[in-house]
């Protein structure tokens, strides 16, 4: 890593710090089969190597588009063997995503739509532009979102808001979004990026270790009653009490110093 793909731009701007950008500008970096697969090679290679990046920044190439979903030219006299065979490397790739273990921030730059905004939904959370655009266009189409968003949309706003934004399929805001709860900060257009990696350097400052079982912890105590998650949670905090890591942030208190950690 960085690796070539053909739809990605894989580029690592910061230290511990990896940039992936949509990149099929032409076509508002929708998604087409090729960039379906390259998503799953990539974050499968993440998760194989989770101590190679400590945080991951996820964005669209140009102004206009995160990704405006699924490549409906591409789609256009697929059989129905021919469409369910592509919806399976999607459906691989969302779940390569949810399954990272560092941290993956999404910044989008323009509109994100069906598949678009269901990609958005796998980050951890959303930095927007001002002019960033959601929607889950599905059903208009005669479908319904299956990457991910009819479960991933109502843990970001609640069921109603999602349902309500599912069974119209009318688009939104970034103010909208921020108000419900799905972006967590909106930036303006020249700093997105900047302003993302910004809070990538801060996350990949900390204990690597530390960073990748508060996200566990958090991702899996969610579909835990409060009984279960509190016991996971020490399961996870007990992975941190015998390492260097640990031992240096407690030095470097005491030490009056930035701590250096090296994730072990």
């Amino acid at each position: 890593m960085p690796q070539t793909f053909e739809t990605l731009l894989v580029e690592t701007p910061q230290e511990h710090t990896l940039l992936v950008t949509l990149n099929r500008p032409e076509a508002a970096n929708a998604m087409n089969t090729q960039l379906g697969r390259d998503l799953l090679a990539l974050f499968d290679s993440i998760a194989a190597d989770p101590a190679a990046q400590r945080c991951v920044v996820l964005t669209g190439a140009g102004s206009r588009a995160f990704c405006a979903g699924g490549d409906l030219k591409e789609r256009q006299g697929m059989t129905d063997r021919q469409w369910q065979d592509q919806h399976l490397i999607f459906e691989r790739a969302i779940r390569a995503l949810l399954a990272c273990p560092v941290p993956v921030i999404a910044a989008v730059n323009g509109a994100a739509y069906a598949g678009g905004l269901e990609i958005a939904l796998t980050a951890d959370f959303i930095y927007a532009a001002p002019h960033a655009r959601f929607a889950l266009t599905e059903v208009t189409l005669g479908i319904m979102p299956g990457a991910g968003g009819t479960q991933n949309l109502p843990r970001a706003v609640g069921a109603r808001r999602a349902k309500e934004i599912m069974l119209t399929g009318t688009p939104f805001t970034v103010e909208e979004a921020q108000s419900w709860g799905m972006v967590n900060r909106i930036c303006p257009a020249e700093t997105l990026l900047a302003d993302t990696l910004a809070t990538a350097a801060r996350i990949s400052a900390n204990a690597p270790i530390s960073v990748r079982q508060i996200k566990q912890s958090v991702n899996y105590g969610l579909n835990m009653d409060l009984a279960s998650g509190m016991m996971f949670e020490i399961e996870a905090y007990n992975r941190m009490v015998p390492t260097e890591d640990r031992r240096e942030g407690i030095r470097s208190f005491n030490e009056k110093r930035k701590p250096v950690f090296r994730g072990e």
